[in-house]
């Protein structure tokens, strides 16, 4: 182990803060480029492939999480290093969260820096300590430290939300489908004779079947229609009607006809006339009389 030097151990801490900034940026980089590559799968369809390569990028992000963590726990241990510097057999409570921190995570981590830095804890605290740490008795690591280092299959739900996002990224049209719900006629369905549909298709054939004749019957009995439903009908098709009369009702049809026969009947002579034959008839025998005087 490397023996406690206090100048060494700070400048380790400072170095494995920008080894663990310029990892992190090298690994959202590399899966940016792995999200376009998934994003052209599901265009062509291979979903499959997709779905690996997204479970892959999900180990790569809980990585960088625990990359992150690293970073603000070597953060904390350079801004309390008076406390980190003191002769304890035990770290500080202010500063034993980020020293559990790096000895247990600084091995699942590919950055020499932060090993260097982890021997140098483990040789100041001692093996006792130090195995504590490594075996996380009584939880004394973190949980939020621990839950990234866990290794685990990300479930299919978490895969297909991130299928998702990375579609409407990058603008493929995929969602992800959508569990089936079972619906209440479905266990209602009848006998295994009558198809998925059931009595459905059933009522389906024998509307097929009567379709013709009903529609038959319809041609052959046409419904009449009045000028307002005329003028509605145009209205809904987009034609511009003006207002169609109304059609009299039944009973105005009698007086209707007698109005049809007075106007084919001979019309009568005018009065002006027979006045004028009287008067001529008049006139015709008065004449006679002159004659017999």
């Amino acid at each position: 182990m490397v023996p406690w030097n206090s100048a060494k151990a700070k400048v380790q801490l400072r170095l494995g803060v920008q080894r663990l900034r310029t990892l992190q940026e090298k690994k959202n980089a590399q899966a940016k480029a792995s999200r376009r590559d998934i994003a052209m799968m599901l265009e062509k369809g291979k979903l499959e492939t997709a779905r690996i390569k997204v479970e892959n990028i999900i180990h790569e992000d809980v990585y960088v999480e625990l990359l992150e963590l690293l970073e603000m726990y070597c953060e904390l241990l350079i801004a309390r290093f008076g406390l980190l510097d003191q002769s304890t057999r035990e770290p500080d409570p202010g500063v034993s969260e980020g020293v559990c921190a790096v000895i247990y995570a600084a091995p699942r981590t590919e950055l020499k820096e932060l090993q260097i830095l982890r021997d140098i804890l483990m040789h100041k605290f001692g093996r006792e300590f130090s195995i504590a740490v490594m075996d996380n008795k009584d939880g004394i690591v973190s949980e939020r430290v621990t839950r990234k280092l866990a290794i685990s299959t990300p479930s299919s739900a978490l895969v297909d939300a991130y299928l998702g996002e990375i579609a409407k990224g990058y603008g493929v049209p995929w969602s992800p489908p959508k569990p089936p719900s079972p619906g209440p006629s479905s266990s209602a369905g009848g006998d295994g004779d009558d198809g998925p549909e059931g009595g459905v298709q059933e009522g389906a054939e024998s509307g097929e079947k009567a379709g013709p004749s009903a529609s038959a019957a319809a041609v052959e009995a046409p419904k009449p229609l009045d000028a307002a439903a005329i003028s509605a009908e145009a209205r809904s098709a987009g034609v511009r009607t003006p207002k169609l009369p109304e059609l009299p009702a039944e009973k105005a049809e009698a007086p209707r006809v007698e109005k049809t026969a007075a106007l084919l009947s001979p019309p009568a002579e005018p009065p002006a006339k027979a006045a004028h034959e009287d008067e001529f008839t008049l006139l015709a025998r008065r004449f006679e009389a002159l004659k017999k005087r």
